[in-house]
């Protein structure tokens, strides 16, 4: 079974990548599906209360329908985080885009969100692009103790990656941020894309830990399991910090597409660094990745430039998602904190029916 050659490394899936592939696309459609829920919530709130929740309001957490959202997302960002364990990053982190096409597209059917012909086909390419990247996927390499991810993670080529991540977050937040992050969106979303990709990283080990503790090898004695932990906490408490900054600052629709872009690109950059997911493959199967990566991004792009912004204000209260994998979850927040500028035909007959 280990000389398949070309084959065994692009055209063959192990079971540990297709446990991934399902749980990653599982994770997609819960996360897809619980923007829609928990924006139909925020409706009947806001009729119910007449305040929205995006000039403060808070009724909607008294609303279950909201809940019903909020549940169906830690369920997607739980599955999301699971699979992390089982599947290369560079697998995983790009079918997140796939949330994306799930909202979209019910947006359009519930919702009643316009999705135009460009965004049909940014949908058309997100999905040919993750099936190249599922068909090309590295296999996930053996992993037997949290102590051979420490291992990896302190190879001088990451160590590298990481002291270089460090010291750029520190010069853009004390240097950059201060005089150009009101005005330039590119400060922000980078100090969230670099240590997304470390959390990322961290995400990873972590989950591989406790796969391997629930499997009967204990790796809660190890110290290393506790800082992967630790570095999690941090980066995504700095993550959620900044991407909040960014999106109070900018329009969503501009956040949005650079983060994914940045954030996907970097994860994938750590990702084969530290675990060499590229290592054993094909050149040929390498650049089939890459190929169907661009075409994701640019898909994704496209579903979010062409999706009817302009008559929706800038955001001025959004919260971070769960994980660090939020990346994909930027046009959930916003459907999630935003009300539309004009109520919908759904709020006027509502309306209509208290008022009788």
């Amino acid at each position: 079974m280990g000389g398949g050659g070309e084959g065994a490394s692009g055209q063959e899936l192990s079971t540990d990548n297709v446990k991934g592939i399902v749980l990653a696309l599982l994770s997609s459609g819960f996360i897809g599906a619980s923007f829609i829920i928990k924006k139909k919530g925020l409706r009947r709130a806001a009729v119910a209360s007449g305040v929205r929740a995006g000039v403060g309001g808070y009724s909607y957490l008294m609303e279950p329908l909201w809940w019903v959202g909020m549940i169906t997302m830690i369920v997607g960002e739980v599955a999301n985080f699971v699979a992390y364990a089982f599947a290369p990053a560079v697998l995983v982190t790009p079918l997140g885009a796939l949330s994306i096409i799930v909202s979209a597209v019910l947006a359009h059917f519930i919702l009643n969100e316009r999705l135009h012909a460009l965004g049909v086909l940014g949908c058309v390419m997100c999905i040919a692009g993750s099936v190249v990247i599922v068909i090309h996927a590295p296999q996930e390499q053996e992993i037997t103790s949290v102590r051979e991810i420490w291992n990896m993670a302190t190879q001088p080529a990451f160590l590298l990656y990481v002291v270089s991540v460090i010291v750029i977050v520190f010069v853009l937040v004390f240097y950059f941020s201060p005089l150009y992050g009101q005005s330039n969106v590119l400060i922000y979303t980078a100090i969230c894309s670099l240590m997304g990709s470390l959390s990322v990283m961290s995400v990873k080990a972590l989950g591989t830990s406790l796969k391997l503790t629930f499997e009967g090898t204990n790796q809660l004695i190890y110290p290393e399991t506790w800082f992967f932990m630790l570095v999690v906490a941090t980066c995504v408490l700095t993550q959620m910090n900044y991407l909040n900054k960014a999106l109070d600052t900018f329009n969503t629709a501009i956040v949005s597409p650079i983060y994914y872009v940045m954030f996907t690109t970097l994860t994938i950059l750590a990702s084969v660094i530290m675990f060499k997911d590229w290592s054993g493959q094909s050149p040929g199967s390498i650049i089939s990745e890459i190929c169907g990566l661009i075409v994701v991004l640019s898909g994704t792009i496209l579903l979010h430039v062409t999706k009817d912004y302009e008559r929706i204000p800038q955001s001025r209260s959004v919260y971070a998602p769960l994980s660090p994998s939020l990346t994909t979850r930027l046009n959930g927040e916003l459907l999630k904190h935003i009300e539309d500028e004009k109520n919908s035909d759904e709020e006027k007959a509502l309306r209509r029916q208290e008022m009788y």
